[in-house]
């Protein structure tokens, strides 16, 4: 999807806007090679997007908290990444495997 299909979406959102949130990061969609500054924006993109303009348009979040709250929910994100990860990987291990390690994955250390 290119940048005029996003904007579309969102009422009051400005090409300008999305400009800078790509420029800071915030948003990081695939350049079009040999288009200049076009760029692509995916599924996951478009999830972005949605999140940031609902905290500055409709939570009203100021700016200056936003890099600081995208960054902590990057972090959540990626954990539950890795959870499901370790999840898949102890689904693979016999029922006694897993009943062993429970007790210290619930508790946060191995003393037990």
């Amino acid at each position: 999807m290119k940048i005029d299909a996003v904007i579309a979406l969102f009422p009051d959102l400005e090409a300008v806007e999305l400009t800078a949130w790509i420029e800071q990061s915030w948003v990081r969609p695939n350049r079009i090679e040999g288009a200049g500054a076009d760029w692509t924006f995916g599924e996951i993109d478009i999830a972005r997007i949605r999140l940031i303009y609902d905290l500055r348009h409709n939570m009203d979040m100021p700016e200056e908290a936003l890099p600081v709250l995208l960054s902590l929910l990057d972090q959540v994100y990626d954990l539950r990444r890795k959870l499901n990860a370790l999840n898949r990987a102890l689904d693979e291990h016999p029922q006694e495997v897993r009943d062993a390690l429970l007790p210290i994955i619930e508790n946060g250390n191995s003393d037990h």
